[in-house]
């Protein structure tokens, strides 16, 4: 009985799931948001490949080069290569945005289930915790504590994952609260399936597609915020390149070297850009579904 119940859960998904990416790529905002995305991941992968100078490569001779043959986008006040640095960049970008994402999400995602499931003084408990940390303003907040720690890749991703889990909980306990009422979810638990199967086979696969549309739009955001604090001198710390940094030194020379702010900035919007319409195409396959499951 059981398993007919998941066979009859399952099959539709599995059906759409294999239109889901063709959907995705149909759609402009989503086809231009996915190009975007796979530009900039693929920048970071192959980014020795692509140019041939070390990201700390200091040539005195060549300081604040304008863009030319040798140095596409000029060179920064220590003679690097600033294509080279903003190519390294996109993996710091990613490097921080993607872990702290998906931590925050997994954190957010098993609290929010425990949460929207169980009810009672679990919930509340939950809610409250999720009050208190949404509490503390993100920025603020880092400054604080990367002051007592000092600047590091890894305390970057920890504030981020800290800060962003508790709109994922919040998010999921409320898709939780819709979906447990549906009669497949009944059903199992009058043949006996435990809380955890239920939570995780049942509910957790019609309750998580808003989740992987709020991770992407986050995506951008940590870019962003990594980006500020590295500006501020409290993100990576040098010589790693990052984004920010590379705008902190641009602005610093920017009537001597213009280039750095812009290119910078370019690679930071395009990053921006592509995962918001990344997320936004997301939305409309999802949205697509459920227009799709209203009909039926």
């Amino acid at each position: 009985m059981d398993s007919t119940v998941e066979t009859a859960t399952f099959e539709p998904r599995a059906r759409w799931r294999r239109l889901a990416l063709v959907r995705l790529l149909r759609d402009p905002t989503g086809g231009v948001g996915t190009l975007f995305v796979t530009l900039i991941v693929l920048l970071a992968i192959f980014a020795p490949l692509l140019t041939p100078y070390a990201p700390d490569e200091i040539n005195v001779m060549a300081r604040l080069a304008p863009p030319s043959a040798e140095n596409w986008m000029g060179t920064d006040q220590l003679g690097r290569d600033v294509f080279t640095r903003l190519l390294y960049g996109t993996r710091i970008a990613l490097v921080v945005s993607l872990p702290a994402v998906i931590a925050g999400a997994l954190v957010g995602m098993v609290l929010g289930l425990v949460a929207g499931y169980f009810g009672g003084w679990v919930e509340t408990s939950l809610l409250w915790l999720f009050d208190v940390v949404r509490s503390f303003p993100a920025l603020l907040f880092a400054i604080a504590v990367i002051a007592l720690t000092g600047p590091s890749l890894f305390m970057v991703v920890f504030i981020m994952a800290l800060t962003r889990f508790p709109s994922y909980g919040r998010l999921i306990r409320a898709q939780t609260l819709k979906v447990r009422e549906e009669e497949f979810v009944t059903a199992s638990r009058a043949l006996g399936c435990t809380a955890p199967r239920v939570m995780l086979r049942h509910i957790l696969p019609n309750a998580v597609a808003p989740l992987f549309i709020q991770a992407a739009m986050d995506v951008p955001v940590v870019i962003t915020f990594e980006a500020g604090l590295s500006f501020l001198g409290l993100g990576v710390p040098p010589p790693t390149p990052s984004w920010g940094s590379i705008l902190r030194e641009g602005y610093t020379y920017v009537r001597a070297t213009p280039w750095m702010i812009l290119f910078g900035s370019g690679f930071l919007v395009v990053a921006t850009l592509g995962f918001t319409f990344f997320a936004e195409g997301l939305r409309d396959v999802f949205d697509v579904k459920i227009r799709n499951e209203g009909s039926n």
